[in-house]
């Protein structure tokens, strides 16, 4: 079964889910988020013809939630039995030929939360090849059909809730980040734990600060997401039907 987590603005998908059943964070036993644009609940269906759970928007550290907190709804959709899992997010390109409005799926990230959902054990999961190799093609190929445009690169996932300064921009990009958000790392790595495949998809939104045509507002994420959504949701309906 696939688990697909969906960020800011990108709800649309859920339209094209046949909905067997909804369970709100509350009912799971999960933190409800406070972030516009994150509904707060699970949807079970299929798409596509493929069994799916859909979790509609995440919470994160910088709502004040832990780690084991930020990451309990990836632990719940493997409870319900999902092995593969995508994460997508909205983030802000680092890559002047990476443009608000496109994709870019995730070959690698950067961890710079200062913390992880494994603390409080020596759990020394592996983390090569996070962003599973052979998903990551298919699901490229499955685009390139499509004539999707889709970048490739690294993510730094950064705790937030301020946008990273100029300067921290410049630091990202030379330490080899080629976009940058607030969630999805700490997923990964417990994801990763649970034995479960990982692909990531970026929606980039805006530019760094200090980057030509840099704009920074949440409300701006949202709605270029929202606008950039509906073709990736067709690749990701055509990829779960195998077509």
């Amino acid at each position: 079964m696939t688990g697909l987590v969906l960020g800011s603005g990108l709800d649309g998908l859920v339209e094209r889910v046949e909905v067997a059943e909804t369970v709100s964070f509350a009912d799971a036993g999960l933190p409800v988020s406070t972030v516009p644009g994150h509904q707060g609940c699970f949807v079970l269906g299929k798409l596509g013809g493929t069994d799916i759970v859909v979790m509609r928007g995440r919470v994160h550290l910088y709502e004040g939630h832990s780690a084991q907190a930020v990451t309990a709804g990836v632990r719940w959709m493997a409870e319900q039995g999902v092995d593969s899992l995508v994460l997508t997010n909205a983030a802000g390109s680092l890559r002047e030929d990476l443009h608000p409005g496109s994709w870019m799926i995730l070959n690698d990230h950067l961890n710079l939360t200062g913390t992880s959902p494994l603390e409080g054990g020596p759990r020394f999961i592996d983390m090569t090849g996070a962003y599973d190799p052979a998903w990551r093609s298919e699901f490229m190929a499955v685009c390139e059909a499509r004539k999707l445009a889709l970048g490739e690169g690294v993510y730094a996932g950064l705790r937030g809730p301020q946008y990273e300064t100029a300067a921290e921009v410049r630091m990202l990009r030379t330490m080899g980040a080629d976009a940058v958000g607030m969630s999805t790392v700490l997923e990964t790595i417990q994801a990763r734990a649970l034995g479960l495949r990982v692909l990531g998809l970026s929606c980039l939104t805006n530019f760094g600060a200090g980057m030509p045509g840099a704009e920074l507002d949440h409300g701006d994420v949202v709605a270029t997401a929202g606008k950039a959504a509906e073709a990736m949701i067709g690749a990701l309906e055509a990829w779960a039907s195998g077509s």
